[in-house]
């Protein structure tokens, strides 16, 4: 689906200080999301959306993003239960990032190997130790 579901800005001040949601895509017509529990504050994960799933998470008020992996729109829990009810979506100063305040439903998992959040790993003296407990495992 194509980014013309969304007006262009005409300035930089429409851009960066205007009423309208004016999304900048990039190349291959995605904005880059990002999921924060809305109660917590915790980072649950990093995603992509295209205009449809943007659209569709504006009408809806539930997180859809677009799978790069499997090129096809996604709606964020539709198997695992883990849907994400979006409080308050955000942009960026120039539109090309999307913050989505969530709260997750099934578990409140976020993240498909188990854990919820995406961000569940430190780096540590050169290795990645897991500093979350999961879930539930999808080893």
């Amino acid at each position: 689906m194509s980014t013309d579901l969304f007006p262009q800005a005409h300035s930089k001040h429409d851009l960066e200080r205007g009423f309208a949601l004016a999304p900048r895509f990039n190349a291959d017509g995605l904005v880059v999301a990002v999921a924060q529990h809305a109660d917590t504050g915790e980072i649950l994960m990093l995603a992509w959306m295209n205009a449809e799933a943007l659209k569709l998470t504006v009408e809806t008020q539930i997180a859809h993003y677009f799978s790069r992996s499997r090129n096809e729109l996604w709606k964020k829990g539709d198997t695992s239960g883990q849907l994400q009810d979006v409080v308050e979506l955000r942009v960026d100063c120039d539109q090309d990032a999307v913050l989505l305040k969530v709260r997750p439903r099934g578990d409140g998992g976020a993240c498909h190997v188990g854990f919820r959040s995406c961000f569940y790993r430190v780096l540590e003296n050169g290795v990645l130790i897991e500093r979350e407990a999961p879930l539930h495992d999808h080893a």
